[in-house]
Formats: C-alpha cells, structure tokens, sequence
C-alpha cells in the first residue's frame, strides 16, 4: 500500500485531476475527450514523484550514522527490525 502512495499515485494524480477538470468544469463537445497533451501530464507526474522523494528523503528515515538490525526470533517472540545509534 506504501508504494501505491509513495510512486502510483503521485504520477498519475495529474492525470486524473486534468480528466475530472475536462469531464466537470468544460463544455460538452460531444462523447469523446479532445486529445490529452499528455508529455505535459507525464511531465507533471514525474516533477510530483520527484518532489514526494526529495521530501521522503528529508523527512523520513532514520539517522545516516544508525544501524538497522534486521527483525529476529528471541525466546519464540519476534523482535521487529529497528534502528540503533553506531557505535
């Protein structure tokens, strides 16, 4: 589900706000959809993508200087994966 909203949605969110802005806001033409500029509509959901990277990379995510220990099995119970201070 994460990477639905991390990278499926971001790119085709300008898609699907651009058909609902041509299915709501303009006149009825006929039955069909007038050509979608879509390198501009790719173009959009590419510079969206980037910018939900650049904001993962800077506000997600531990510390560069932690370690992750990976989850494991201690008495019949798992641990869950986690990060630590290096020491």
């Amino acid at each position: 589900m994460r990477q639905f909203f991390e990278i499926v949605l971001p790119l085709i969110l300008p898609t699907v706000i651009y058909i609902g802005y041509l299915w709501v806001l303009r006149p009825r033409q006929g039955t069909s959809f007038p050509e979608l500029p879509w390198i501009w509509l790719a173009g959009a959901g590419v510079l969206l993508l980037g910018v939900t990277f650049l904001a993962l990379t800077l506000f997600g995510g531990a510390d560069p200087t932690e370690r992750y220990l990976p989850p494991k099995v201690v008495n019949g119970q798992i641990v869950p994966g986690h990060y630590e201070p290096a020491k």
